[in-house]
């Protein structure tokens, strides 16, 4: 599973990197990012979480 987020629409309410540090985290322009390329299995529900989650729906899974 693979992360994107759309920067453009991003809030910076940092609730994804709340719910899933482990994928995503705050870049230098207090947006959210992804960490990793791949999603590792164990994280999957967490960035499922995270994504159903974002006020602003701008966080795309893909398998």
């Amino acid at each position: 599973m693979r992360a994107s987020v759309d920067q453009d629409g991003c809030i910076s309410c940092e609730l994804c990197v709340s719910i899933c540090p482990s994928v995503f985290s705050m870049n230098e322009d207090n947006k959210a990012e992804t960490i990793e390329d791949d999603i590792a299995e164990e994280f999957e529900q967490d960035a499922e979480d995270a994504r159903d989650g974002c006020p602003v729906s701008v966080i795309d899974l893909e398998q």
